[in-house]
């Protein structure tokens, strides 16, 4: 199978610039940096493996979810031959989609 490209959702990506401000201010914007970025790095290797999380459709039809580092739960879905990251939920936030 091919890799998938990997599009990320405005509402993720605003989530995704609320967890940078949230660290920012907690730890410093360089550790921030870092981890957003390797959250980045996580869903991007998603297009290699699109079935890794698992499949969540009492939440949504078709939608998976994974966990990264024990902390951020990313709920995606695979449609339109394309990774669809719809939310990048920090710290067991409830999963609203």
């Amino acid at each position: 199978m091919r890799e998938l490209p990997v599009w990320f959702a405005p509402e993720a990506r605003t989530q995704l610039a609320e967890i940078y401000r949230y660290i920012a201010a907690a730890a410093s914007p360089g550790v921030a940096q870092n981890y957003t970025d390797q959250i980045l790095d996580f869903c991007e290797g998603l297009g290699a493996f699109p079935l890794r999380g698992v499949a969540r459709d009492n939440i949504r039809e078709s939608i998976r979810i994974v966990v990264f580092r024990r902390r951020v739960t990313i709920a995606y879905s695979v449609e339109r031959g394309r990774v669809e990251i719809l939310g990048v939920f920090y710290g067991g936030r409830e999963i609203r989609l």
